[in-house]
């Protein structure tokens, strides 16, 4: 039965007070646990839990936390005495049977423990993180087009992290591997708290990632030619673009090409051979184009090669062409000859009502 005034002569009182424990106090949770995976706790699966940093104890655990003043969040120390191993991780529910503790996959691995192995747990306090480094265990987490999106989004399953941690994360059905390279502020135990902080975060190369190799001049100045740029534009290995594609060479002008595309192309290039050819005419008869039997094959021409039209355009990787020259076409009439464009909107204008004034002044209608 409570009897009032039992405490008042206590001579412990203000030395194991509730504000010593809130204040470093002496006393620790520290308790020994079988430890395993989230995978086999009773009830369904819970993904969440198992790419996250928080751990589930049993309820003995979250009464001995509350008498002993722990501070908030609960932060604990995961110890594998057998292998040397620690890491840190929050609590996330009191809700598994006494004496085990339920650890996401990751956690496992890092400690090196098997199911049912003993793992110690004490309560620890860790500084809110302000830098955090961290590196990609594959190439595949540059396919992510929001990384920051995705990290804030996982990191809401974490309390803490720890240098040397490789925890895990899904996103799109997709299990990502990251490592934790670096911590601030530095701690004895490099870890850090990443609730309720402006966390700054960097990237290493992902693990097998190569630097594309990029060719070396192309984009290079020409050394001597200094800061003046010519006026086709940056030079290149062989000059301007204009150069390097030997422009002059395969776009003439508009005039000259069409010229020798037209002679090219033309079945009247010879002399024409007659059908009813005078006696005593100098014209040969021309050759049979069908080889008669018995005879080789004639050599054929040739081809003839366009010398006045566009030849074909090849230019280098990584060049672009941005076309010809254009010229308008003039018009011609039947005859062939070219119109020349009248000039337009010229002369006086016609009215309806025009009226004519004579030298006396008087005005006459038309």
């Amino acid at each position: 039965m409570f009897r009032s005034g039992y405490w008042d002569d206590d001579p412990m009182n203000g030395v194991m007070s509730g504000s010593m424990f809130r204040h470093g106090a002496a006393r620790r949770f520290d308790e020994y646990y079988r430890c395993y995976p989230v995978a086999m706790m009773p009830g369904p699966e819970r993904e969440n839990v198992n790419h996250g940093g928080k751990v589930i104890m049993p309820p003995s655990a979250l009464d001995k936390l509350t008498r002993l003043h722990i501070t908030y969040p609960m932060l604990f120390e995961l110890h594998n005495g057998a292998r040397e191993r620690l890491t840190h991780a929050g609590v996330l529910e009191f809700i598994a049977e006494e004496g085990k503790i339920y650890l996401p996959f990751w956690l496992m691995q890092t400690l090196l423990l098997e199911p049912g192995d003993l793992v110690q747990v004490k309560s620890t306090d860790l500084p809110p993180g302000q830098f955090i480094k961290l590196q990609a265990q594959s190439t595949s987490f540059l396919d992510i087009s929001d990384p920051k999106a995705v990290l804030e989004n996982a990191f809401r399953n974490f309390s803490c992290l720890t240098k040397g941690d490789v925890f895990t994360f899904a996103y799109n059905d997709q299990v990502y591997e990251m490592a934790v390279l670096e911590t601030k502020p530095s701690t004895d135990t490099n870890a850090i708290s990443v609730l309720e902080t402006d966390l700054e975060v960097d990237f290493a190369p992902p693990v097998g990632y190569e630097e594309p190799q990029r060719p070396s001049g192309t984009s290079t100045p020409r050394s001597g030619v200094g800061n003046k740029l010519p006026s086709g534009g940056l030079l290149h290995p062989h000059g301007t673009m204009a150069q390097a594609i030997n422009y002059a060479a395969i776009a003439p002008e508009s005039t000259d090409a069409a010229a020798g595309a037209r002679a090219v192309s033309s079945n009247f290039l010879t002399g024409g051979q007659r059908l009813n050819a005078k006696k005593g005419s100098k014209t040969s008869t021309p050759k049979p184009s069908t080889p008669t039997p018995g005879t080789t094959n004639p050599q054929h021409p040739p081809p003839v090669r366009k010398t006045n039209g566009p030849q074909p355009l090849r230019i280098g990787h990584n060049q672009l062409f941005f076309g010809y020259p254009i010229k308008p076409v003039k018009k011609r009439d039947e005859s062939g000859q070219v119109l020349e464009d009248k000039p337009r909107f010229q002369g006086a204008g016609q009215t309806l009502r025009g009226k004519k004034k004579d030298t006396s002044g008087s005005a006459t209608p038309t």
